[in-house]
Parts: structure tokens; sequence; C-alpha cells
């Protein structure tokens, strides 16, 4: 996924994205049963509630931590509406990026399609190739087959999908030398609005991430390890400074 509902600015792609989509052109799916259907639904009718979601700009925390990494083959996990994998594609990146909304994956695939064409008006010569492939797929079971170069999980947070799982996927989809990142809302320094966040659990630290992931092994070297304070503004114009969980490890050749 890629942002949770209480940030105005962020990503594209809900914390709680999870099951495989079979929608369209440039889209695939896997998988039919009864968890995916449930889990799919759910979120197609999320997002056909609003024409907007997230805010159609790239996490901040991708860009600061991947803008300065050679580009490669990426996977991007709860892709949302997709605007980190455009924003990777047009850095380089090949992308796979998955969600589970079929609605959210037509979006993002739209989105793809009208950054092409803005991009084909100022290209040298003809359009410009796709390098997204847009999966439907359940975070809960889906596994990879491959390796990449970068696996990238923003704000992966959903009362439907325990994150430790997902993120366990994530880490052993990154191929030697690659990197991981993984970004999340702090459990202590979440919005006040919208009263109680239901489950604590749903949100990790730094030290939970690397604990859980197995990234204090020998394989994996930390590179960063921190939280990174944000000002955020709420459904009616609230202020509030939250903080973002952010780990990212490179797993040694």
């Amino acid at each position: 996924m890629t942002e949770h509902a209480f940030h105005q600015h962020e990503a594209d792609s809900p914390g709680s994205h999870q099951a495989a989509h079979d929608a369209g052109p440039g889209l695939s799916g896997n998988g039919d049963g009864q968890g995916i259907r449930d889990a799919a639904a759910l979120w197609d009718e999320r997002y056909r509630s609003k024409p907007q979601i997230w805010s159609g700009k790239p996490n901040p925390q991708l860009v600061r931590e991947a803008g300065g990494l050679r580009a490669g083959h990426a996977l991007d996990l709860g892709c949302g509406e997709g605007a980190d994998a455009i924003w990777l594609a047009q850095h380089g990146w090949t992308v796979t990026a998955v969600d589970v909304s079929t609605v959210a994956l037509e979006r993002a695939h739209g989105h793809e399609k009208a950054a092409l064409a803005r991009e084909s008006v100022h290209a040298a010569e003809g359009a410009i190739a796709s390098r997204i492939h847009w999966r439907q797929a359940d975070l809960e079971e889906w596994q990879p087959g491959e390796q990449y170069d970068l696996v990238t999980s923003q704000f992966l947070h959903s009362q439907e999908l325990a994150w430790q799982k997902p993120l366990k996927t994530a880490a052993a989809a990154v191929k030697p030398g690659g990197t991981l990142l993984v970004v999340g809302h702090h459990p202590d320094r979440l919005p006040p609005w919208g009263g109680a966040h239901p489950t604590h659990e749903m949100f990790y630290t730094g030290e939970q991430l690397i604990q859980e992931l197995g990234l204090d092994a020998p394989e994996w070297q930390l590179e960063v390890q921190t939280s990174r304070e944000r000002p955020v503004t709420g459904p009616e114009g609230q202020q509030a400074t939250i903080a973002d969980v952010v780990v990212r490890a490179s797993r040694l050749p």
C-alpha cells in the first residue's frame, strides 16, 4: 500500500493492500480463493468510494532512499494507485507492482499511460515503452518466484493483514547486492485525529522490523534505521507532526 488515509501527502499504496487482481491490459492475477476475493472486494469498495485515495506523489522516503541507487529490477509491494512504481520507472527501473485491488491497479495503469503520453511528447523518437508490470496478488500468500535489485514496501498497515509475513517475503525477494526499503508509521507518533487506532499491532518500530526480518544476520548490511518526523494535515485542516519508520538494508553479495 502506499499511505494511510490520515496523511494528506505521501503515498500511493495503502498500507493494506494484499490480494490478486485480474484487471485489464497490463494487469495480471493469480489465485482465486475466497480470502483473496474477500480482500479484493473490500479494497475495491474503498477505492471506489473516492476518485483518488492517495496524493499521486511518490513517497518522500522512497525518493530520498532510492534516488541514489543504480536502477535495475524493483518490486513494489502494495503499490496502490501507482505513484511509487511510476516514479521508479521514470528513473530507469523495471518494476513489478503488486496490489490486492483491481480498482487501484486500473487507476495505476491509467496514471502510467498518462505519464507515458506526457513523456512521449518530449521524447526524441517515438513512444516510451512501459517499464511496469501491474500484478494482483494476495500479499499474505504470494511468492515472487524471483529476486530483485530493490524491494520496497511503503506503509503496509492493515487490520486485514499482519505485516510480518509479507515483509518477510519482501526481504527474501532481495537478491545478493540488492536493497530492501521498508517505511511505515511509527506506532508512538500517529496523528491524533480519527480516534484511537484500533490495533497498534498494525504498526512497527525499526527495532521490531530488524528483529522480525532478521536484518541483523551476517548476510545483511543495515544502511538506515531511523525515525523521521514530518508535518501532516488532517481531514478538517488539523496540523500534526508524525514520524515515519525508515529501514534500508543491503543483502551482501
